[in-house]
C-alpha cells in the first residue's frame, strides 16, 4: 500500500513539475509585478515552486493549474507582507505602572478651559446684535428653526448669521491671540 502511495506522489510530483516549468516564466513576471524588486521576486518565485511541490497531492487534475500556482503566490506574498509589517510594529512595553500605584488623587482642573471661554465670551460680546443673538442661541442648544421663529427671520438669514458670526470669532481669536502661537 505504502509502494503505491509513494508511486502516485511521484508520478503526481512529476506532473506537477512538468507544468509548473510550463509557466515559469509567467510566474517570475507575476512575482516582480508584486514585489518589484527582482531579488525578491525571485525568494517569492521560489518559496511559490516548493509549495507547489510539497502540496502536489491538492492540486486536483482538471483545474486549472495556472490560477492554483497564482494562488498560492499571491497568498505567500500576502503572508509575507504581513509578517513584515508585524516585524516593523512597534511595541511600547515599558512599564506604566507608577501612573497606577500613586495615592494621589488627581483632581481635573478646569482653569485654562474657564480662561479660554470667558475670553471667546468677551470676543462674543463684540459681535454686532444681528449676529450675536442667534449665535448665542445655537450656542444654547436652541435648533435652526426655533431660532428663527423667536427672532422672526427667514431660516436662511439664521444660518447665514451664524455662520459669518463662526467665521468673524475665528478671524479675532486668530488675530488676538496670534502672538502665543509660534
Amino acid at each position: 500500500m505504502k509502494i503505491k502511495k509513494m508511486t502516485e506522489t511521484i508520478v503526481a510530483n512529476s506532473s506537477i513539475q512538468i507544468q509548473l516549468g510550463a509557466i515559469r516564466s509567467s510566474l517570475r513576471a507575476f512575482a516582480l509585478k508584486l514585489t518589484g524588486s527582482s531579488s525578491d521576486a525571485e525568494d517569492l518565485y521560489q518559496d511559490t515552486a516548493l509549495r507547489i511541490i510539497m502540496h502536489a497531492d491538492k492540486f486536483n487534475e482538471g483545474t486549472n493549474f495556472k490560477a492554483w500556482a497564482v494562488t498560492i503566490m499571491r497568498n505567500i506574498f500576502i503572508n509575507n507582507y504581513r509578517k513584515k509589517i508585524r516585524r516593523n510594529m512597534i511595541v511600547d512595553q515599558t512599564p506604566n505602572s507608577y501612573y497606577l500605584d500613586s495615592n494621589e488623587v488627581n483632581e481635573p482642573n478646569a482653569g485654562e478651559t474657564d480662561i479660554i471661554f470667558s475670553e471667546l465670551m468677551v470676543l462674543v460680546e463684540g459681535l454686532p446684535e444681528d449676529f450675536k443673538r442667534p449665535f448665542l442661541m445655537a450656542f444654547d442648544g436652541y435648533k435652526y428653526e426655533e431660532i428663527a421663529e423667536e427672532l422672526g427671520s427667514p431660516l436662511g438669514t439664521i444660518k447665514s448669521r451664524i455662520f459669518f458670526a463662526r467665521k468673524k470669532l475665528q478671524k479675532l481669536y486668530k488675530e488676538r491671540y496670534a502672538i502665543f502661537r509660534a
